[in-house]
């Protein structure tokens, strides 16, 4: 598997995705902003829209569908890299001594779902009934849960010139990143297909970069959003990484208002065809300032880029990277209706294939202004799914599609 992407709307071949597990269940009204959700969503009824979502996309594409706790599982035979993983986890809360306990008392699969879910003191008690942990209170996580991660686009990214590896912003999510990056460096199906980009080599504290931020425009180009998730020195380090590679030549630094709506690149628009976008009314021109970055030479190994700020919006950026360029705004731009259903992520939608797009049943308006330019919408239900504030592109991972 080639473990790049020149497109985003190229028909999809394979997709990572995380069916919602015991994570979400963590949620209280008292720790839900912490874990970086506005509201507690019910579990039952969040899996079975998730998995309609994950069998529809089966069904309409013939694309394997990945799920990320199998894959873990995988990865999690290899002892070494399990007691890493649960290293890392415990230092956060200062508990790396119990990370050996954990190891040889749980099974390959209970881990996994520690890594995902989290660990309780009173939980880990069971199995260990004389557990010294300090002042931590018998309900506190020894191990934090990851309720975010069916939101699989941050994680990770790939690019035409490979794979970017997330350093997430908020502490809440970190271990997503490390989740992701763990299993692509360790699984077969993927292990030998990676070329990494970033973080670079050496940066054991890298500047944050989240894979919602990071949009590819062709083969040539590649949008990164400069935003509250996402910081100039990581866009620097990526678009070096990509322009030394050699497959994409422009790489462009997007510069994000500090507002809910904007808090990655891709709740601004959604490329679904090779001359065809999808926004938020008036975000292209909201957005006024970019910057270029290019190569200027590779000498004694050493890789020079420099960096244009462009008095452009995104909006001309998009109309000089895509011929003949089609906007088409949330709800057909009636500004009621398309603040209602940005609010559900409306210019988040998924492109399984060129005009083709599942998107989320509620946004009634702006799934009726795609079917009439020609989209083929394929709806799945949203109740619970949209709690998360994230919409069909958000909760995917594409990691095959055919080139366009």
């Amino acid at each position: 598997m080639n473990l790049r992407l020149n497109s985003e709307f190229g028909t999809l071949k394979a997709v990572l995705m995380h069916r919602p597990g015991k994570e979400i269940d963590r949620l209280t009204p008292y720790n839900k902003e912490f874990l970086l959700f506005d509201d507690v969503p019910y579990l039952e009824a969040l899996q079975k829209e998730h998995d309609f979502f994950s069998n529809l996309i089966k069904e309409s594409t013939g694309a394997k569908v990945y799920q990320l706790r199998e894959l873990l599982i995988r990865v999690l035979y290899d002892q070494e890299v399990l007691l890493k993983l649960l290293q890392e986890s415990l230092n956060r809360s200062g508990m790396v001594h119990l990370a050996e306990a954990i190891l040889v008392r749980y099974s390959t699969a209970e881990c996994a779902g520690i890594l995902t879910a989290g660990l309780k003191v009173h939980e880990l008690r069971k199995k260990l009934p004389n557990l010294n942990v300090g002042e931590l209170m018998e309900y506190a996580f020894v191990i934090s849960p990851c309720p975010n991660l069916y939101f699989q686009r941050d994680p990770m990214a790939l690019t035409p010139g490979g794979i970017i590896f997330s350093s997430m912003r908020m502490e809440g999510r970190q271990r997503e990143a490390d989740l992701l990056r763990t299993i692509f460096e360790n699984h077969p199906d993927f292990k030998d297909n990676i070329n990494k980009l970033y973080p670079v080599l050496g940066h054991d504290n890298p500047p944050s970069i989240e894979g919602g931020d990071i949009i590819v425009l062709s083969q040539k180009a590649v949008a990164i959003g400069n935003s509250e998730r996402t910081d100039e020195k990581a866009i620097y380090h990526a678009a070096k990484a990509m322009l030394a590679e050699g497959t994409v030549e422009r790489v462009y630094e997007v510069h994000l208002p500090q507002k809910r709506q904007f808090m990655h690149l891709d709740t601004v628009f959604t490329i679904l065809d090779e001359n065809l976008v999808l926004t938020y009314p008036d975000a292209m021109n909201a957005v006024l300032q970019t910057s270029l970055y290019t190569l200027k030479e590779i000498k004694d190994d050493k890789v020079h880029i420099k960096r244009e700020v462009l008095k452009e919006s995104l909006l001309t950026v998009l109309e000089r990277e895509i011929p003949h360029l089609e906007i088409l705004h949330t709800a057909a731009g009636n500004p009621d209706y398309a603040m209602r259903e940005q609010w559900f992520d409306g210019a988040n939608v998924f492109a399984i294939g060129p005009r083709r797009v599942i998107s989320y049943n509620r946004n009634v308006h702006t799934n009726r202004a795609l079917r009439q330019m020609g989209v083929e919408v394929l709806e799945i239900p949203s109740s619970e799914l949209s709690r998360g504030l994230g919409g069909p592109r958000c909760m995917t991972m594409p990691i095959s599609r055919s080139r366009v």
